[in-house]
């Protein structure tokens, strides 16, 4: 039995409109080599300049983590040859980043633990390599965009943890509003440091795992790793020191070179760029970037609103849908209902009924700020079913027609005589044209009573109550209507 030691090396790349050290577009999917000029180029002579808020974004991340921030930081050389980079080194950090020793929750799927972020610095990115057959090309649109990296201690020991956390990062870099923390894009990637050993003998060697462009890609090659090491181990083998690439369609990492220690990329301090010393100007501005991040909010919105797990997490998954959530809740309670009752109905129609909506038309949850329904008109809406207003079947049709035509629902549901009936008079009138027009179905119920067959009579009842609500045009309260025709049924009326 070993044990396993994890760290993981997470880049973001920050949503700032230009690139870290000149003034070219940062910006995925423009033609390739558009976005470039002779600082990003490496031309001689050139000078960079630091973003400053590639700078404020990267402390903002830095603060969320629990990160330290220095009293002054800079920037170094890190030399390596490499054709995606062509000035042959990359500006980066190294001494002194700009966060330092914080720390994280993760918590979830019966994972509950800290992991220690040994420091979050930033640099600029490399270009990008496209191999066709025997050609390679080369996109440096992405050269110098601002490229923040997170480097945790060893604390993780399973590719479930590793898994857990960058999800759990991805969404707070999201609330943040820093990264729009697509994989798929390479906005947001990661590599991951694995070594396994006997117990309490520390660290064993260090394998680095490379292509791994989605969370669950980090989970497999994390865990296919350690039982190759572990298989390594046991037949007597050594664990050799190296970068090894995670193979998606063969589900299993390959050789890809010897890994590289720090001394190997001779850093040394950035001639051209002053140090960074924050001001109280630049740390204030960082702190007003903080927000609730999504854990605790779900947690929070849990206990405030009085709903599960699931549903917490779901409405806490995208910052906007979690805000839209808290803002349609405050505007049911001004409409006269009580929170816990707003706060679960709103949940529910949200997460079902809208969420289909968003998907069809293809929104997702961070875009429904966008969308007709307002905070406002889903509040009026769950106000009209929660008053008995409305029906629950026409308020589907109400929702749909709010989204369609830009109405609130009052106006809606009054257009369309929507209104739902209650007097029990007039259900009486629409329940006895069902009894006449079902008389066999009736004789069926009555002799399902007699039998004591609970289970036909009530298909039988439900049948019938739903023919006296097609009669009234789904107006009918479905209560009142179900009441009368048990009654009748049983003879109790």
């Amino acid at each position: 039995m070993y044990q396993t030691f994890i760290g993981l090396e997470v880049h973001i790349h920050l949503l700032t409109k230009t690139k870290v050290f000149c003034g070219c577009r940062s910006a995925f999917g423009d033609e390739p080599n558009t976005n470039v000029c002779p600082v990003c180029l490496g031309y001689p002579g050139v000078m960079p300049a630091l973003n400053i808020e590639a700078m404020r974004m990267g402390c903002l991340v830095a603060r969320a983590l629990n990160c330290r921030i220095p009293e002054k930081t800079w920037f170094e050389r890190k030399q390596y040859f490499y054709p995606d980079m062509p000035k042959n080194y990359q500006i980066s950090q190294f001494a002194s980043p700009l966060g330092q020793e914080g720390w994280v929750e993760i918590e979830g799927g019966g994972i509950n633990k800290r992991v220690r972020i040994r420091e979050c610095h930033l640099e600029e990115d490399a270009g990008k390599m496209i191999h066709t057959g025997a050609v390679s090309l080369l996109d440096y649109n992405r050269a110098g965009v601002s490229l923040l990296e997170i480097v945790t201690e060893p604390d993780m020991e399973s590719g479930e943890e590793a898994e857990l956390f960058v999800q759990q990062l991805r969404r707070a870099v999201r609330y943040l509003g820093v990264c729009d923390g697509n994989m798929e894009e390479g906005s947001l990637r990661a590599d991951a440091n694995v070594s396994i050993n006997l117990p309490g003998r520390g660290l064993g060697s260090k394998v680095e795992i490379k292509n791994l462009n989605s969370s669950r890609f980090i989970r497999l090659g994390l865990n296919y790793e350690v039982k190759r090491q572990a298989a390594m181990l046991d037949a007597g083998k050594v664990v050799v020191q190296e970068t090894r690439l995670w193979n998606e369609n063969r589900d299993e990492t390959a050789p890809m070179r010897t890994k590289e220690n720090a001394k190997d990329y001779r850093y040394f301090p950035e001639p051209d760029l002053p140090a960074f010393t924050p001001d109280e100007a630049f740390l204030a501005s960082v702190d007003a970037g903080l927000v609730e991040l999504p854990l605790p909010r779900s947690k929070r919105v849990k206990a405030d609103y009085g709903l599960n797990d699931e549903q917490a997490f779901l409405l806490c998954e995208e910052k906007a849908f979690a805000d839209y959530y808290e803002s349609a809740v405050n505007e049911a309670c001004k409409l006269g209902l009580e929170k816990k009752d707003a706060a679960g109905r709103v949940a529910n129609r949200l997460l079902t009924e809208v969420k289909h909506i968003l998907s069809r038309e293809n929104i997702d949850e961070a875009g429904i700020g966008t969308v007709k329904l307002s905070p406002r008109r889903l509040a009026e809406l769950t106000a009209l079913v929660a008053g008995g207003n409305i029906s629950n079947k026409n308020a589907k049709q109400a929702l749909e027609a709010v989204f369609a035509e830009d109405k609130d629902p009052a106006e809606i549901v009054k257009e369309r005589g929507w209104e739902q009936i209650n007097d029990p008079a007039l259900i009486a009138g629409a329940v006895k044209q069902v009894w006449d027009a079902e008389a066999e179905t009736v004789r069926s119920a009555r002799a399902a009573i007699e039998a004591d067959n609970q289970k036909k009579v009530k298909s039988l009842t439900a049948y019938l109550v739903g023919k006296v609500l097609a009669a009234t045009g789904g107006r009918a309260a479905p209560e009142v209507a179900g009441r009368q025709v048990e009654a009748l049924l049983r003879g109790t009326d």
